[in-house]
């Protein structure tokens, strides 16, 4: 009993260690994401341009085809961001106007014929009980204030973003990614060389990120064209916003989408009826599944293999942990996380595990890879060590 005992004892302790040392981590994260977020950014700035700056750097020297490329897409995101603000106050007014009486009076058409239905079913004091129930909603209703949500303190784009502040961090760092960009193979050979650790996989996964992001951001700048068109196809007010809104949010895997949908469908039920919100919500969901379900699989392909599951969760996690930036770089950091995983002969299994391939073969292959390969130097298995 005492030998089993001191078996199972060392490898629980380790277990418990290394859960705790990931509660420490993850909440590290969480302090620190004032520190992560521009970085962050400024990645995923960077990896989606670098494919401009290597084609304007072929004409010009690296350092103008940088600040070219940082012109161009800050530009881009300054511009959006403004044209939203305007759009936003412009609803907020409409609002104000139109769509909050148009709301409150189809509330109460419905309440009375809820509570006349309900007294016909015997329900007492219907009619009271519902009219309490709706001036409590309609009272909120006048209250909404669309513009908190750019409030630089407490609003999304604040903690985002943390506006002018960090813009300036974040130009700077994707300033210096770009301008370093070409050198991160080199360092990398040179970092194996020195004996250190072997990140030849790492830079092909962040080659696999780069595509993948070039991939998101083609098929998110389709998928807001196509939603404005819907909208404005649809007699819709502010298309444009509901464009933009769907390209930023289509950058959250699988749920982005689905919630860019939301505003516009409701829009359309309040200013024409149940059969326009329903031709709205069924061509964002054509838009979605055409391009999300078939074109983004196409081009993206089965390289990046991780499961639908695990990137539901993972955005559901990072987006816990980092905001709406997190669920942004939610299939990146996974991406990263994965090749990781694989590096490793002790989680190698959790690597398998997040796989979206569990077919034979690649199972097979992950089995060869977690077998130790001879040091060339010392004709040992790598992690073991000669007795005597």
């Amino acid at each position: 009993m005492a030998e089993k005992l001191k078996l199972v004892g060392p490898k629980a302790g380790r277990w418990l260690i290394l859960i705790g040392s990931m509660v420490l981590l993850v909440a590290g994260l969480k302090a620190a994401q004032d520190f992560f977020l521009p970085i962050l950014l400024a990645f995923f700035v960077a990896t989606v341009s670098l494919p401009i700056t290597n084609l304007v750097a072929r004409k010009l020297p690296r350092s103008l085809a940088v600040l070219i490329t940082v012109l161009v897409d800050f530009s881009f995101i300054v511009g959006l961001l403004l044209l939203a603000f305007t759009l936003v106050d412009d609803l907020q007014t409409k609002w104000n106007h139109r769509y909050a009486a148009e709301v409150s009076n189809r509330i109460q058409t419905e309440s009375v014929s809820l509570a006349k239905t309900l007294e016909k079913w015997g329900v007492e004091d219907a009619r009271a009980k519902i009219n309490e129930a709706v001036q409590d909603n309609l009272k909120d209703l006048q209250n909404i204030r669309f513009g908190q949500i750019w409030d630089v303190g407490t609003g999304l784009l604040g903690r985002v973003v943390g506006f002018f502040g960090t813009f300036l961090i974040v130009l700077v760092l994707t300033i210096f990614m770009l301008l370093e960009a070409a050198m991160f193979g080199r360092r990398f050979d040179l970092v194996s060389q020195a004996r250190g650790p072997n990140l030849s996989r790492l830079l092909s996964a962040t080659k696999d990120i780069q595509r993948y992001l070039a991939i998101k951001t083609v098929i998110s700048l389709v998928t807001g064209f196509l939603a404005g068109f819907l909208c404005w196809a649809a007699d819709l007010d502010f298309y444009i916003l509901w464009g933009i809104l769907a390209y930023a949010l289509n950058y959250i895997p699988v749920i982005g989408s689905l919630v860019a949908g939301v505003p516009p469908t409701i829009l359309a039920l309040i200013t024409s009826g149940a059969p326009s919100a329903v031709i709205v919500a069924g061509g964002y969901l054509l838009i979605n599944n055409v391009l999300g379900g078939f074109v983004e699989p196409m081009l993206v392909g089965r390289r990046f293999g991780i499961s639908t599951l695990v990137i539901v969760i993972a955005v559901m996690f990072w987006g816990w942990v980092w905001g709406p930036l997190g669920m942004l770089m939610a299939v990146p950091i996974t991406m990263m996380l994965k090749v990781v995983l694989e590096g490793s002969n002790e989680f190698r299994w959790i690597s398998v595990a997040i796989s979206a391939d569990h077919t034979p073969e690649a199972i097979h292959q992950a089995l060869l890879e977690s077998v130790p390969q001879a040091d060339p130097e010392t004709e040992e298995p790598a992690g073991q060590t000669t007795a005597g």
